[in-house]
């Protein structure tokens, strides 16, 4: 697998994938309706951010991750990522190693921790995976996420140094 920096020309090929896990409901707390545009702008878009994709061996992209500051300014040293597998891909270990990817690549662009400020209580398999990746959950706030199966689900803030 190949992880490299997106370009424009790759939102083709991203586009399903996100548009698979966003209208799912059960991981991200955006609108289950957002349209591409949004969805575009708010995982290409973010202010110092960089986005990664992985691509299979055919060429085919079957993930992607993005890593940007936190918060700006005083804020800025800690960061942050969203991570997206296309469903067709999973079970591969591909969460894994972009989760090793971003995580080497925050340390090498001078962050001194990662924060992840809204992990799905009910998403196991996300939290193991982060808690083997070396992540804590400090907190969570119940109730916080709306899910479409399980009604009012936590939210699990993690964290790890760098």
């Amino acid at each position: 697998m190949d992880i490299r920096v997106a370009t424009p020309g790759d939102w083709t090929s991203l586009w399903p994938i996100i548009e698979e896990v966003v209208r799912a409901g059960q991981t991200y707390c955006w609108p289950v309706d957002a349209t591409e545009e949004e969805c575009r702008t708010w995982w290409m878009g973010k202010p110092g951010g960089t986005v990664y994709v992985a691509v299979d061996p055919d060429g085919k992209i079957a993930g992607t991750a993005e890593l940007h500051p936190n918060l700006p300014a005083a804020g800025s040293h800690i960061a942050n990522a969203g991570f997206m597998v296309a469903s067709h891909a999973s079970g591969r270990g591909l969460g894994r190693t972009l989760g090793r990817h971003v995580i080497e690549e925050a340390a090498a662009q001078g962050f001194t921790a990662m924060q992840f400020n809204a992990v799905v209580a009910t998403n196991a398999h996300a939290i193991r995976l982060w808690q083997s990746l070396g992540f804590s959950i400090l907190a969570t706030i119940p109730g916080a996420f709306n899910h479409p199966d399980r009604g009012m689900v936590g939210l699990n803030l993690m964290y790890r140094s760098l």
